[in-house]
């Protein structure tokens, strides 16, 4: 999966998916700038991927913010000058709450972050990307599924399949991929946020009723859902677009 010399932005970099599939493409020798609006958790994530030299760089940024977003990609250029590959991976999970009782402003919020920050991130992109490159979008399993309790994270990761779609015929001229990555629960500190809640809603082990929905029988490492990530970005994925990756141990089936 060489990718030496591509250039790549992933979005959500401070996280243990951004982070994860940000080394994954360091290791086969492209230049990664990190993203994320959390300026600490950038820095840690610097130090983590430091062996790749002046290869990895960081951008604090709000990725709902037009001008923001416009920054990074920039950024980028001004580096490296191209951009060959962008990995759409920040997200926020929301509050567990029935429909009735779902507070509005955290549904704007996480449909802000998921949807619109991952549309700006194509709309200043696109534009700018080397003809050949790749867009992964990372959705979930609940972008083709749905549970309760869950209405604006399950809304953001349908629209994030939609998004894709259309993006991926648009840019198709241009020989640019467009895909989905949608995992099931990962073993990380987000997914285990999102159970903590959830079980605290159900009364139950959330952690567990998740394994026995999952065929596979387990939550996913990291690095498997980050292999996929690279996959679609790397020359390997070269005939592969407008697909949704379900990277979820079966659980959508």
């Amino acid at each position: 999966m060489n990718m030496k010399d591509q250039v790549c932005i992933v979005t959500g970099g401070a996280g243990s998916l951004g982070l994860h599939s940000a080394l994954a493409m360091l290791d086969q020798g492209a230049r990664v700038l990190l993203v994320d609006r959390h300026a600490e958790a950038l820095e840690t994530a610097r130090l983590q991927a430091a062996v790749h030299g002046d290869r990895v760089a960081v951008f604090a940024a709000d990725v709902t913010d037009a001008a923001q977003t416009r920054g990074y990609v920039e950024e980028a250029l001004r580096r490296w000058g191209r951009l060959d590959v962008l990995v759409c991976n920040a997200g926020i999970n929301g509050a567990i709450k029935p429909i009735a009782d779902y507070p509005d402003d955290v549904f704007d919020a996480v449909m802000a972050v998921n949807v619109k920050g991952t549309f700006l991130a194509c709309k200043h992109a696109l534009p700018r990307m080397a003809d050949g490159g790749s867009i992964v979008i990372v959705s979930s399993v609940m972008g083709v599924t749905a549970d309760p309790g869950v209405c604006a994270y399950a809304a953001s990761k349908h629209a994030l399949v939609g998004l894709m779609r259309v993006a991926a015929k648009e840019a198709a001229g241009r020989g640019i991929r467009v895909n989905v990555v949608a995992p099931g629960p990962i073993a990380n500190a987000f997914q285990a946020d999102i159970e903590r809640r959830l079980g605290e809603v159900l009364g139950r082990d959330a952690t567990r009723m998740l394994d026995e929905a999952i065929p596979l029988g387990r939550h996913a490492r990291v690095e498997e859902i980050a292999q996929t990530v690279l996959f679609l970005a790397s020359p390997q994925g070269s005939f592969s677009t407008g697909s949704v990756f379900m990277a979820d141990g079966g659980m959508h089936v």
